[in-house]
């Protein structure tokens, strides 16, 4: 069984895969597109590209757990993804994903305009590993 992976930002958006066994999350990519019906209409053709079964998006949450502006944006566009998809559409907590992603492009030596190219997508495959190790826990 497939899942996809969004990270959804305020101007990149990262999108991750986990393979077939739902053992491993790969990033498939970074989009950038403002415009929300057009981002959901393009990472539900992904989506379908990947034949996945299930999509997670990304809940920013604040530290304390509270929901602030940026989680309840990320609940409305998981609302619209289900619509567009059909596909069941889980909320996962990613706080500290995008903290984790600079320090994985910083041990890499990532810097400048390929950082901002790519730390979405790295996020986007944090959340989903991450969500793929708590179903194995299960």
């Amino acid at each position: 069984m497939k899942i996809l992976a969004v990270d959804l930002g305020r101007v990149r958006t990262g999108v991750a895969v986990s393979d077939l066994t739902g053992l491993i999350a790969s990033p498939i990519g970074t989009i950038t597109e403002r415009d929300t019906e057009k981002l959901a209409d393009m990472i539900a053709g992904m989506a379908k590209e990947h034949s996945v079964s299930e999509v997670v998006v990304g809940h920013p949450r604040n530290m304390d757990g509270t929901r602030g502006e940026s989680a309840r944006i990320a609940e409305d566009f998981a609302e619209l993804l289900a619509k567009k998809t059909g596909l069941p559409v889980k909320l996962w907590d990613e706080r500290l994903t995008t903290m984790s992603a600079i320090g994985i492009l910083n041990e890499t030596n990532v810097r400048g305009k390929r950082r901002k190219e790519v730390v979405d997508t790295v996020a986007a495959t944090l959340i989903l590993q991450d969500y793929l190790n708590s179903k194995r826990e299960e």
